[in-house]
């Protein structure tokens, strides 16, 4: 054989491997990691449990980071688990005026899917660090995912088609707030009901994961 007829040999079965290769993955497209978020851009009304003072409104955010799709049957772990709690400056006068200023402590942030199943019903062990506010205005309580956290699997349903994971009606967290007179911290289980309202608010996290 010729050089020629060789190298145009070689050029063919090159085409034939690409274009098998080109067959097998026709139509899989790798997926990509989004952010999902509890309630689109508004952040859900929950009523929370105070030392001191009554039940109080509070603003909360949640966050997930996942693939935007997953297979039939297959699962997903999601990963920076967390979001935000938003005090507002009146509750913040408060606790003020009772003698906090600061808070540490953990949450538990329940979650559902609507025909998926989840390994446990809720993120466990998510980090509130330590922190004293400053006086006067909103107090921002950052919630985040740490190693001795405990983070939901998700089992897609066998179908195919769009399933949605949403926030649910009670979160829950062990903490301790800061005395400022003495210098000491006060141990406290808060429960967040989320508040009625018509409409309901909507606690879908966005967007919903594809199901293929």
């Amino acid at each position: 054989m010729s050089r020629l007829s060789r190298l145009s040999a070689g050029i063919a079965t090159t085409a034939t491997a690409v274009g098998a290769i080109a067959v097998l993955t026709a139509g899989t497209a790798a997926a990509a990691t989004v952010t999902y978020t509890a309630g689109g851009t508004t952040p859900l009304t929950y009523t929370c449990t105070f030392p001191g003072v009554s039940p109080q409104p509070v603003l909360v955010t949640s966050h997930l980071d996942a693939e935007d799709s997953v297979a039939a049957g297959g699962t997903l772990t999601p990963a920076n688990v967390g979001g935000a709690a938003t005090i507002s400056a009146g509750v913040h006068a408060l606790l003020t005026a009772v003698g906090y200023d600061g808070i540490r402590g953990t949450a538990t942030v329940p979650v559902t899917a609507a025909s998926g199943t989840l390994s446990q019903p809720a993120a466990t062990g998510l980090n509130i660090p330590e922190t004293i506010y400053p006086a006067g205005g909103p107090i921002t309580v950052n919630i985040s995912q740490v190693e001795t956290s405990s983070v939901p699997t998700y089992t897609a349903p066998a179908e195919a088609g769009t399933d949605t994971l949403s926030m649910g009606n009670t979160v829950t967290a062990s903490l301790e707030f800061h005395k400022k007179s003495n210098n000491t911290w006060t141990p406290w289980t808060m429960s967040c009901t989320l508040k009625v309202t018509n409409p309901a608010q909507n606690v879908a996290f966005s967007p919903s994961i594809t199901v293929s």
